[in-house]
């Protein structure tokens, strides 16, 4: 997806200046406009959001404490391939991606369960069978946005320095880099560094932001399923689920055609399995089809790390100070765990909800960044639920014959009320209405299903009465 960086490469000029307003480095800017604002984390996030505010003509700073991963490379076993819908191509599709990323993504059509002991079946995610989620390289897409990013005049990637204290007073960042402890200027400190954000987790005056950070008792660890005869060892048109109750493994396929598999357990589980014949004999006992595709089973779990998994509720996410703001996005605001595929998507409807409150604010930042919390919180409580609720249904739910059965049904309201009843997944999945709108929409949606039904019993009740009645003999 990505070219190697050229030799011509910005990622350590100085920044230029905002080419509507001179050099960026004279004078005072008029009070909410930012003569040099930072970026902190050159996630997928920090990527989008560098590029579309140059595109406004704004100086853009990008800091990140790990080395350019297009250089160095994806982490082992950190991956977890991302599920792209709806919310997330309409974002690339503003800096020109969208294609690019969809002919290097493979399509979903829906979940293939395997039940413990039974036959596989597909469940597809939409009515009519013809959406999709889009499985995708985190590092591909990651690479393709900090290119497009380094591409965009304004910007500038500052690779290995770890942003140390944000002073809101001054204006100032310290930086532990290559060369030692540096201070450099902001105005505006947007920090899309994560979810265990050190820009959050202290700013200097005022403080850290106030969070809750919960953890699941699940972690995660990657594996492989390689190719297969050169071809894809499952069906590539599914998001592989392999629902075991308190657990549970899923696979999403890969161009190479192989799967990447994830394990989520608890995390006691992990370390239960401390010699390669355990985890051998654990997975031919418990994932048995799985079990003889992955000729690297024992290697990969041995080396690959257990993760965590965290949902973070930040608030508030803006400090407006003296000398800088600083605003939190993506994970350092409002982490949440990876069930419903959310987490990118939900991180670049925050750079789009940016963007637009400051169109709508005339580029003064000190009023577009309340806006911008204001209208993201509550979509990112509601999708935090969800996400969690998500984990149940495929651990546990996607199983049962009852729960195929709802989900029928569904789809057959969905069919037959096209437009007027939707599933909360494809509401989710496939549709960028907001978050927080959704729990209420079902709602309403079920309240309106069963009146007609219950009045469907009456009047079938009263039909049967009348029958009755002309039965009588006279």
């Amino acid at each position: 997806m990505a070219a190697e960086p050229s030799g011509a490469s910005r990622r350590d000029e100085a920044p230029r200046g905002d080419a509507r307003r001179g050099d960026a480095g004279r004078g005072e800017a008029p009070r909410g406009e930012a003569r040099r604002v930072a970026v902190v984390g050159a996630g997928l996030a920090g990527a989008l959001l560098a590029t579309l505010l140059a595109r406004r003509g704004v100086a853009v700073t990008v800091y990140e404490r790990r080395p350019d991963p297009r250089v160095a490379g994806a982490e082992r076993g950190r991956s977890i391939n991302l599920a792209i819908s709806a919310r997330g191509l309409a974002a690339l599709e503003q800096v020109g991606l969208r294609e690019l990323a969809l002919s290097r993504a493979l399509p979903m059509h829906g979940r293939m369960v395997h039940p413990s002991g039974a036959a596989t079946n597909f469940q597809s995610y939409s009515a009519d069978g013809t959406r999709a989620i889009n499985s995708i390289s985190r590092a591909e897409l990651n690479a393709a946005l900090l290119d497009t990013a380094e591409a965009t005049p304004g910007v500038t990637l500052r690779f290995e320095h770890r942003v140390t204290a944000v002073d809101t007073a001054s204006g100032k960042l310290t930086l532990d880099g290559p060369d030692g402890t540096v201070t450099e200027p902001a105005d505006v400190v947007l920090a899309g560094d994560g979810a265990y954000s050190a820009v959050r987790r202290g700013t200097g005056p005022g403080g850290a932001f106030d969070a809750d950070t919960d953890f699941l008792e699940h972690g995660y660890k990657e594996l492989t399923i390689p190719p297969r005869g050169g071809d894809f060892a499952l069906d590539p048109d599914a998001l592989h689920i392999w629902p075991r109750g308190t657990s549970m493994m899923i696979a999403l396929p890969n161009l190479d055609r192989s799967f990447t598999c994830t394990l989520f357990w608890p995390k006691d589980d992990f370390a239960a399995l401390d010699t390669p014949e355990a985890v051998t004999a654990h997975f031919r006992r418990h994932y048995p089809d799985a079990a003889e595709l992955m000729p690297d089973l024992a290697d990969d779990f041995a080396q690959n790390p257990v993760g965590s998994l965290v949902t973070v509720r930040a608030w508030p996410w803006v400090r407006i100070g003296e000398g800088a703001s600083v605003a939190l996005l993506g994970d350092a605001a409002h982490a949440i765990v990876p069930f419903f595929g959310q987490g990118a998507n939900c991180a670049f409807e925050d750079c789009l909800e940016i963007d637009r409150c400051l169109d709508e604010t005339g580029g003064d930042w000190t009023a577009a960044l309340p806006l911008y919390q204001e209208r993201r919180k509550a979509n990112t409580d509601a999708i935090a639920e969800m996400a969690l609720d998500n984990f149940v249904e495929m651990r546990d739910r996607v199983a049962s014959p009852v729960f195929r059965a709802k989900q029928a049904a569904v789809h057959a309201l969905e069919r037959r009320l096209a437009g007027r009843y939707v599933s909360r997944y494809e509401l989710v999945s496939f549709s960028t209405l907001p978050y927080a709108e959704i729990p209420a929409r079902i709602r309403k949606q079920n309240l309106a299903v069963a009146g007609v039904a219950a009045a469907g019993t009456l009047l079938a009740a009263g039909a049967v009465r009348v029958l009755r009645g002309r039965s009588r003999p006279s």
